[in-house]
């Protein structure tokens, strides 16, 4: 098995796949060979067809894994088929499985900004301003540097963000005073604009945020369902009840594709009725 694992790191390293990737892949890979020595007895390199596509109907009946990560879980074995094992992968043997998309849930504005207005620890108000006001990830906001923030041209520098690229974000003017009071208030931080409180050089981590953010929700008797990036869909979407149009949006959140930003046509319509049924049209008399 440690065979497998290290050229997999290897090949996954050569690739230049994201960190995240790298973990998520390293550990479908252990499950999927510690099935194929428990389950096969085999190695993997030997593995047919048929006892696959079984491993896939484990994850999905036994272990009651949704669709979205079985399909990670698949995109993982044909990176060890291709790479690791030399071998060609089929995707009519192994087909991705279908799954339902639903709408994320989204605040209206009158609410985001309670709930940011609420928050009394004055770094977390920081970084959900940051998020709202100008869409960032919650991976992005946690890796912001001093540097980043440029007051003269009211821009915010993001490196590599999720889709591989360098960009720009607007920094919103009341935003940038919340960061101000902050920075003043927690030692005019020079390197990481929000440092770990427990690892000293190094950042806020994604998990912190998650938390505080959910303990805030509770303190409010709000739905469990608001998320870091609920702060994002909520940037987004308010963009388009605003009048802002789809390529702006794009651009503004760093889409890579403009399929990602046609949701907000919908998480808007929600409020903003810009289309008129016929069937609510008054005939006119010719």
């Amino acid at each position: 098995m440690e065979k497998y694992i290290n050229e997999f790191k290897q090949m996954v390293e050569i690739r230049g796949l994201a960190d995240n990737t790298l973990k998520s892949y390293t550990y479908y890979l252990k499950e999927y060979l510690s099935y194929v020595d428990k389950y096969l007895n085999k190695d993997a390199c030997q593995v047919s067809w048929p006892e696959v596509r079984d491993y896939i109907l484990f994850l999905k009946n036994h272990k009651k894994l949704n669709p979205r990560t079985i399909n990670a879980h698949i995109s993982q074995l044909r990176f060890f088929f291709l790479y690791v094992l030399h071998k060609e992968w089929d995707h009519y043997q192994v087909p991705k499985l279908k799954f339902d998309t639903y709408l994320p849930f989204v605040l209206s504005q009158e609410e985001t900004l309670h709930f940011i207005d609420t928050l009394e620890n004055l770094k977390h108000k920081a970084i959900i301003s940051l998020m709202y006001s100008s869409g960032l990830r919650v991976s992005e906001v946690c890796n912001l540097k001093y540097s980043d923030i440029n007051r003269k041209n009211m821009t915010i520098y993001i490196s590599r963000s999720k889709n591989r690229s360098d960009r720009y974000a607007a920094l919103s003017e009341n935003a940038l005073g919340i960061l101000t009071e902050y920075w003043f208030a927690y030692g005019k931080p020079r390197e990481w604009l929000f440092p770990s409180p427990h690892k000293k050089g190094r950042p806020i981590v994604k998990c912190t945020v998650h938390r505080f953010i959910k303990d805030h929700v509770e303190r409010l008797g709000w739905e469990s369902r608001i998320s870091c990036h609920t702060m994002r869909h909520n940037y987004g979407t308010h963009l388009y009840e605003n009048g802002a149009d789809l390529i702006a949006i794009k651009n503004a959140l760093g889409h890579k594709c403009l399929n990602s930003t046609t949701i907000y046509v919908h998480l808007g319509g929600q409020r903003k009725r810009s289309i008129v049924s016929p069937f609510d049209m008054k005939v006119r008399d010719e």
